[in-house]
């Protein structure tokens, strides 16, 4: 297939949008337009890794971790970044990245994490807002119900686990055209009054094009009319970092012993135990220390991440037990998941998992 179709697949689950500033997410090498037959999914993208596509033919390696952060001023095979984007390039391997989008995401890095611990009804900790729009727009009473299942099917009125959620009112509408205009009702020249519905959804607003262009094809008149705002509600199911409950409170011993079986974790670094059970459990994957604050205020007996420096466990003030797990460790399930994501649309297409551990940090034990 094309490569623009794994791709956006991907996508749609993890939007592009959905990364966070300084991230490099999307398509880093490669022209969209490629054959592909074969990916290579990893958690880095290292020259080892480009060696394992090449030498089992895979045509994209999808790697959660981006290659290139920053621009690349000079091609000096100096930097191991250079090194790889120099030899995928001449092996016309694309380089493919699905970061803090995937981290973001209600089924992504973090429910992953959850999934292996065993937490249940897991939420995001720190939700994202400024991410959903408002649509309102006004039809007439014949075309509202065609209209509005445009919206939907594009992507428009989910509401947490609800969908086809809108808002409608009826009204009179009035209009005069011009001497050449063509309007679906009424005469050019001459006020006319329509009955007509009002309909408001809202939509994620990285879907605006898309949304527009269902308003546009299925709505009747010359002229659309339509307003669109911007929300500063909270998308829930977009964000940072998830809390979830265990079936049964453990002690920390326990919780801890159970964290570094189930996430093959080498060590764990850990603030002071509280002494208390363990019931509800934040995580995190990578460096998550910026969710503290919020790991605390939801309650969280222990906050599961990676990344800690030195000063940064004072922070838990015994309020809460901090599980620095290590960063490969937190998020090595990822691979697992982008492959099951890829393989339940794809089943015909060519998935492997590297078989090379590009965890950077070595454990002397």
């Amino acid at each position: 297939m094309k490569l623009y179709e794994l791709t956006s697949y991907l996508e749609s689950i993890a939007p592009l949008a959905y990364q966070e500033e300084y991230d490099n997410s999307g398509l880093i090498v490669g022209n969209a337009n490629q054959e592909i037959s074969q990916a290579l999914i990893s958690l880095d993208c290292t020259e080892a890794i480009v060696d394992e596509a090449i030498a089992t033919g895979c045509q994209i390696i999808i790697s959660h971790h981006p290659i290139v952060f920053k621009g690349l001023k000079k091609f000096n095979s100096k930097t191991y970044v250079e090194r790889v984007v120099e030899k995928a390039i001449r092996h016309n391997i694309a380089l493919y990245a699905i970061h803090t989008n995937l981290d973001n995401v209600m089924d992504g890095v973090n429910a992953r994490i959850c999934q292996v611990l065993g937490l249940k009804n897991a939420r995001t900790l720190s939700a994202k807002n400024g991410l959903l729009k408002k649509l309102i727009t006004y039809v007439p009473l014949s075309h509202a119900e065609t209209v509005r299942n445009a919206l939907f099917n594009a992507g428009a009125g989910n509401v947490g686990n609800y969908s086809e959620c809108s808002f409608n009112t009826e009204g009179t509408g009035t209009f005069k055209g011009g001497e050449n205009t063509k309007p679906y009702v009424g005469q050019p020249g001459q006020q006319h009054q329509e009955t007509e519905t009002r309909i408001e959804t809202i939509y994620p607003a990285h879907l605006q094009s898309k949304i527009l262009m269902a308003l546009f094809l299925n709505h009747p008149y010359e002229e659309v009319a339509y307003d669109l705002y911007t929300l500063t509600n909270q998308n829930q199911r977009v964000g940072a970092g998830m809390i979830g409950e265990l079936d049964m409170p453990v002690t920390e011993h326990d919780f801890l012993g159970h964290v570094k079986t189930r996430m093959q974790a080498a060590v764990i670094r850990h603030t002071e135990l509280t002494g208390k059970p363990v019931k509800k459990v934040a995580v995190c994957g990578g460096s998550g220390g910026f969710l503290l604050k919020q790991a605390i205020a939801a309650g969280a007996d222990v906050f599961v991440t990676a990344d800690y420096k030195y000063h940064e466990f004072f922070d838990a003030e015994g309020k809460i037990v901090i599980a620095d797990i290590g960063h490969f460790e937190s998020e090595q399930f990822t691979q697992h998941l982008l492959y099951e994501i890829i393989r339940e649309k794809f089943s015909t297409f060519a998935v492997r998992l590297t078989e090379i551990n590009t965890n950077p940090i070595k454990y002397f034990i």
